[in-house]
């Protein structure tokens, strides 16, 4: 006869044991363009497409004005904001809950280009998952740091982001980072190389910035990871063409990086090319990884 006092059983323990031993995540990045002017697109997209996770860039709203209620009657009921009137902004929502959040400034400016999260216990996980959604500066549109302040800023942000310690993940750290890099890096990451060598996003100098934040970081590039090289890989396209489909002169300048122990974990890439020709459209398009973690 068996004496052994055996423990009571317990639902929620067990629901999360199970849960915690793999999940999907599937997160999106986005520059909206203005989140208000929007938020019926973005829904369109939500309902759509049901992201985990949603990064938004250029909110161009105070923390105030954010639309919360109607992204909480989606089912995004979890939010980390850093907003600003007009310009800027960036911010996550998700279905998931947070276990914090963080906002880091650069350049010793105060313009709500990042904010993090940390998915953990609370979002079912084993262990913390480290989100960063950024908005690297667009640089204007003179590529001379001497001439031109902005691109000087954006130089000096992407020098930043290289010597910031916790972007860079130790092994068996589980991060990400996306957001709107405003840096096409690669060949075929523009609709031309060779004529865009002198344009703001495709400059060498950008260019070498960019990767060296990522080889730093020891950054898994999904796009890339996913799509050869030798492929055309767009997430953008100008307001200034009068037919954006016929000329298709896109560039990529959307991102979702992944620190090393998160690659074996990408499941799925993909671009929402057809949200360019939606009503009113951003001039960037929605960017989704599907990640298991």
């Amino acid at each position: 006869m068996d004496t052994r006092v055996k423990p009571a059983y317990d639902g929620k323990q067990t629901c999360r044991r199970l849960r915690q031993k793999s999940m999907q995540i599937t997160l999106t990045t986005w520059n909206v363009n203005s989140v208000r002017l929007r938020i019926d697109l973005v829904a369109k997209f939500l309902k759509a497409q049901r992201p985990d996770v949603l990064c938004l860039q250029e909110t161009k709203c105070p923390d105030d004005a954010f639309p919360l209620k109607r992204f909480r009657r989606l089912g995004y009921e979890h939010v980390a904001l850093n907003g600003q009137k007009g310009y800027h902004g960036v911010a996550v929502v998700s279905k998931l809950p947070f276990d914090a959040s963080n906002i880091r400034t650069f350049c010793d400016k105060i313009d709500s280009r990042h904010v993090g999260v940390t998915l953990g216990g609370e979002a079912g996980l084993a262990a913390p998952l480290v989100l960063h959604n950024f908005y690297v500066p667009a640089g204007g549109d003179i590529p001379d740091p001497a001439l031109n302040p902005k691109f000087a800023h954006k130089l000096q942000f992407l020098d930043e982001m290289k010597a910031c310690t916790p972007l860079h993940p130790r092994d068996g750290d589980r991060h990400v980072l996306v957001g709107d890099l405003n840096v096409a890096p690669h060949e075929h990451d523009v609709w031309s190389h060779k004529q865009l060598l002198k344009i703001v996003s495709h400059t060498p100098v950008e260019c070498e910035k960019l990767l060296g934040l990522q080889s730093h970081g020891n950054w898994v590039d999904i796009a890339r990871a996913r799509i050869p090289m030798s492929e055309k890989v767009y997430t953008w396209w100008s307001y200034r063409a009068a037919d954006w489909v016929a000329a298709n002169r896109g560039r990529r300048l959307d991102h979702i990086w992944v620190s090393e122990a998160l690659r074996g974990g990408i499941r799925d890439f993909r671009i929402t090319r057809a949200a360019r020709g939606w009503e009113r459209p951003s001039d960037h398009v929605p960017v989704t990884a599907v990640i298991e973690v």
